[in-house]
């Protein structure tokens, strides 16, 4: 039996008094240590499935659960985002007047670790996203390609079960795009439990990932893809 980390069942969000439908009877599963790209024009809900998986919105109609939680009785959304959820956002949100270690630390605070702890476990994320000699610079002093891994460091402060990327090569060069490809990868390679999905219009992140969930109107379309060489 296959381990089910999120399911979507007849999934709805609407907003505008339900005028608007950005999620309209959406049903899909995500399986522990798969890594699974979420694709679709604009406007078909991807980025909405993301903030209800993150518990930054709420479903208004059916159901989501996440490793269990029906996130529509999620009590401590705060806490869930800390401890259960990893998010990376195509435009980093970095804070530039901290240093790529601050940054880090962010998630950390509240999670009972000693202000040395924090910095000693940031250091050694951003030194495995190939960032060690960055570790006290300031976001204005680093690449596109360089914020972006310090982001994927802080997503991964507390260890979270799952990663959750949202267009996260959108901004990026082509040598960056590469980069963070290759930074993905290792992330599989070395937490073979952390379950990533990825929004994306990039055809080349689709490709890395191991399964393509097609989107349009707010629903899945039928017969969602692994992806061929993967």
């Amino acid at each position: 039996m296959s381990d089910v980390v999120i399911e979507a069942c007849d999934l709805g969000k609407y907003y505008d008094t339900d005028k608007v439908r950005a999620l309209d009877g959406l049903s899909l599963r995500i399986d522990r240590g798969e890594m699974v790209a979420i694709t679709g024009p604009s406007g078909c809900g991807k980025s909405t499935f993301l903030h209800l998986v993150a518990a930054l919105a709420t479903p208004t109609s059916g159901r989501l659960l996440v490793e269990g939680q029906d996130m529509a009785q999620l009590r401590n959304a705060a806490r869930y985002r800390r401890d259960r959820v990893g998010l990376v956002f195509q435009l980093h949100n970095l804070l530039p007047h901290l240093t790529a270690t601050q940054n880090v630390e962010i998630p950390m605070f509240g999670a009972g670790l000693s202000r040395r702890a924090r910095r000693d476990r940031a250091r050694l994320l951003i030194a495995d996203v190939g960032l060690e000699h960055a570790w006290n610079r300031n976001p204005t002093m680093l690449s596109g390609g360089e914020r972006q891994r310090v982001a994927f460091a802080r997503a991964l402060a507390n260890n979270p079960p799952i990663l959750l990327a949202d267009e996260p090569t959108g901004s990026l060069d082509q040598r960056a795009v590469h980069h963070t490809l290759e930074l993905m990868s290792t992330l599989r390679a070395d937490r073979p439990d952390l379950t990533i999905v990825v929004v994306t219009h990039d055809d080349r992140v689709a490709q890395a990932c191991d399964r393509l969930i097609r989107m349009i109107d707010g629903h899945a379309l039928e017969g969602t893809s692994e992806i061929s060489g993967s």
